[in-house]
């Protein structure tokens, strides 16, 4: 019960003529606070009004209120910091340990709502534990909340871009890059691409974009893939070139190479393999690094895939890794991985660059473009698809 209650409050899903505290006061709870799972107070930093009172502090829930003397909070003064005691039974009035009364609320919670928390929370054999009921629910219910959720997931890839942004004073350029490099990533290696990039800054790189030799030496060395090669592969004349920039590059800039980036191979399609990514993202800022002034102008989906329509020459247009030549396509990115670049990278940057900017058009640019890019194919469009929520594109649905 304690465990469904931090639920609902952290959910908000209390109803409003439920927050009173038991002395008859209004609560207004203006941010619920930050979930703890360790020792303290069960929310950190809430902001509530009660009455005409405004408190800034922790909130601490009890099935019952008597628990708090049973727990020892009241000779604990790591809880004297506790604004609110939310309880579901009120059997004891409480306090700090100085003897001040914390205001005290009452939030129960139904049988049955505690039924289908216990189904659909505390169910670690269904993948969709409201699967069953979702067919049962209205379309317009469910067209409104997958709406929500994609504005949800915009503003969230946006902010990360506007992270960056304030992160390198204004570098929008920087953000770009660090934004795309991570989502070369794909899933399985964004978080080494990302660490990758942080350390190889591309005002730097952009420095040598008249030789592809330099920046690729530059980020495969960053990459720890250029060490512990067989000997065979060291011999290669290409490689040897890029262990030279790489040497020179560190000597220049101070270069320090992230430690532990565990890049992941295994199970991958070898057109997913590092090697080939970081390949892409070089030739990407040797022809000039251009996609966050082109975002800009860009009409739609198509001319956004544009962007990414990059081919691979010399050494990396015949490998997928450092082992021999192959018949690997020149083509750096296919089609399908295209459009995952528009959904990462192409449409948080132009919907977090019309926001900064106030052109609230690009903003309308970026979910437009959304609505023309088609479902991604991955496990978890299938999983929703196979209980009947079918994955489309807004606009088709409109259709």
């Amino acid at each position: 019960m304690e465990k469904l209650m931090q639920y609902v409050w952290q959910h908000r899903l209390w109803l409003p003529s439920d927050m009173t505290t038991v002395d008859g006061e209004r609560v207004d709870v203006i941010d619920a606070g930050l979930p703890n799972h360790d020792s303290g107070p069960d929310f950190f930093n809430a902001k509530i009004r009660i009455g005409e009172r405004l408190w800034v502090g922790n909130i601490e829930i009890h099935v019952r209120a008597s628990d708090w003397h049973r727990h020892g909070h009241d000779s604990d003064e790591a809880y004297d910091s506790v604004v609110l005691h939310v309880v579901a039974k009120s059997d004891t009035r409480i306090s700090r340990s100085n003897g001040e009364t914390i205001p005290q609320l009452v939030m129960p919670c139904a049988a049955d709502f505690s039924q289908k928390y216990n189904e659909m929370v505390n169910n670690p054999t269904a993948e969709i534990p409201c699967a069953e009921h979702l067919a049962s629910m209205p379309a317009i219910y469910l067209t409104d909340w997958l709406t929500a959720l994609a504005f949800e997931r915009i503003n969230e890839k946006a902010q990360r871009v506007t992270d960056y942004v304030n992160r390198f004073n204004g570098d929008w350029g920087q953000a770009i890059y660090l934004i795309l490099a991570r989502a070369l990533g794909f899933g399985t290696n964004s978080e080494p691409f990302e660490r990758l990039a942080l350390s190889t800054p591309l005002r730097q790189l952009m420095r040598h974009r008249d030789s592809l030799t330099t920046i690729e030496g530059a980020l495969f060395g960053q990459a720890g893939l250029l060490d512990n090669l067989p000997d065979d592969i060291l011999n290669d004349h290409y490689v040897a070139r890029m262990k030279e920039e790489y040497a020179f590059v560190c000597r220049k800039y101070g270069l320090e190479r992230p430690q532990y980036l565990a890049w992941k191979t295994g199970g991958m399609r070898p057109q997913n393999f590092p090697h080939r990514r970081i390949a892409t993202l070089a030739a990407l800022i040797a022809d000039g690094f251009s996609i966050g002034y082109n975002l800009t102008h860009i009409k739609s989906a198509a001319d956004a895939r544009s962007l990414f329509d990059i081919n691979l020459t010399g050494y990396w247009s015949r490998r997928y890794n450092f082992a021999k030549p192959s018949a690997a396509s020149t083509r750096a990115i296919g089609a399908s991985s295209v459009d995952t670049l528009i959904i990462n990278v192409a449409i948080p940057v132009l919907y977090a660059y019309g926001n900064a900017m106030g052109q609230h058009q690009l903003c309308e640019k970026a979910v437009d473009m959304l609505h023309e890019v088609p479902p991604e194919n991955n496990s978890f469009v299938r999983l929703f698809s196979a209980v009947g929520l079918k994955c489309d594109t807004l606009s088709a649905r409109k259709q």
